[in-house]
């Protein structure tokens, strides 16, 4: 009987000292194999991200650019900056010594930017892939012909923001929403999404009333709306300015990759001047295709139009040294450098400082901008075919550096 139980108790402890044994195995040897395969992956950096910090001779033709170029810029980034943010305080009071007996001079601007800032290039990642190229465009202020009452000429109205417009914040209740621009208006006792383009041009003419100004041209009228601002001359040949004010809060669908889409205009052939003559050479058919974009613009006038207009910054653009951004990916009043090319047949360099200082509803995504041209022939020719590859880099400010 004890033989037995002595036999029953090493069987026991045998069987005790076998499953620690497979414990320690399963745990050394099995875990180390097998678990990397079957833990969850760590998913890929989206988005954008910025490059370590670079040395300004990595940006291309740095010492090129002329750097006294972007000083009015500087100057007029100031204006909201220095009031947003500690660092730019530093910056603008330096920029306003830089300058307080004597213009500034290509290398003292070139100097006074290398010591205030850090470069880094800006990368998107999607889907596991990095990207360092994005789009550049371009935009400029065109000249339409108008009055401020209706005639036979002058029939197309530009619009003031409506004032039954309702002007809607979800950001408090919805994070998701915040920023989002939600516009509608009140029928009986709900609120509906407010006037798309179609009824807003229709013959009813919901927002009589409400006409700042008439134009002469449907079409011209259309594109001032995809500009965002532009200028009006009055029959006694004064210029007057109008400004974007406000959206009727419709998404933007671009009539050009629509037309591309029904095979009308053939991909490398669309522009401002292609799209523009097609609308003109198809009366019967421009209505329906620029009702295809229900996105409508609203506009206030201005009297000062040597500065140019004023983007969303609330600062005076200023030619080739402005361009517009999507700020869900970079903050407005950035300084940037942009590596692409000029829409010429020599393909030239257009290698600068920039400032980050408007947006645009077409423009969107992480490598994305529109650069200002100004307003004339030239700044519509060269906004007109501007649509090249381009990288992006991002100078920061130092902080508590001088």
């Amino acid at each position: 009987m004890i033989n037995q139980k002595r036999l029953l108790n090493t069987i026991l402890l045998s069987s005790v000292l076998i499953l620690f044994i497979l414990l320690i195995y399963h745990y050394f040897f099995y875990n180390s194999t097998t678990s990397d395969s079957i833990k969850p992956k760590p998913k890929p950096i989206t988005g954008l991200s910025y490059s370590s910090i670079l040395d300004f001779s990595v940006l291309p033709n740095w010492g090129k650019d002329q750097h006294a170029e972007a000083w009015p810029a500087l100057i007029k980034n100031c204006q909201v900056m220095a009031k947003k943010e500690v660092v730019w305080q530093t910056i603008c009071t330096d920029a306003k010594q830089q300058t307080a007996n004597q213009a500034i001079t290509n290398a003292a601007a070139k100097q006074f930017f290398e010591s205030h800032f850090t470069p880094y290039q800006l990368i998107a990642h999607k889907e596991g892939k990095e990207k360092k190229q994005g789009l550049m465009t371009g935009y400029y202020e065109p000249l339409l012909k108008g009055d401020y009452k209706k005639s036979d000429r002058y029939q197309y109205p530009i619009y003031a923001p409506p004032k039954a417009m309702l002007r809607i914040e979800l950001g408090n209740l919805y994070p998701d929403l915040e920023g989002k621009r939600v516009r509608g208006r009140v029928e009986g006792n709900k609120i509906i999404p407010f006037y798309d383009r179609k009824t807003i041009d229709s013959a009813e003419s919901p927002l009589k009333g409400e006409e700042i100004i008439w134009v002469d041209n449907r079409n011209d009228l259309f594109f001032l709306h995809i500009q965002g601002s532009g200028r009006v001359e009055l029959p006694n040949g004064k210029v007057i300015g109008v400004g974007y004010a406000d959206q009727n809060g419709q998404p933007y669908h671009s009539i050009g990759k629509i037309l591309i889409e029904k095979e009308v205009i053939a991909r490398k052939d669309m522009n401002l001047f292609s799209l523009k003559g097609w609308l003109r050479d198809n009366p019967d058919k421009a209505l329906a295709i620029l009702n295809a974009n229900p996105s409508y613009i609203f506009f206030s006038l201005r009297d000062e139009v040597k500065e140019g207009p004023i983007g969303s910054l609330n600062v005076p653009l200023t030619p080739e040294r402005s361009i517009a951004i999507d700020p869900k990916k970079v903050s407005l009043g950035s300084l940037m450098y942009v590596d692409t090319t000029y829409p010429d047949k020599a393909k030239r360099p257009l290698q600068k400082l920039v400032f980050a200082q408007d947006t645009g509803g077409a423009i969107k995504g992480e490598l994305r901008a529109d650069m200002f041209y100004g307003t004339g022939k030239q700044a519509e020719v060269s906004a007109g075919l501007m649509k090249n590859r381009s990288q992006y880099f991002i100078l920061r400010p130092n902080e508590g550096k001088n």
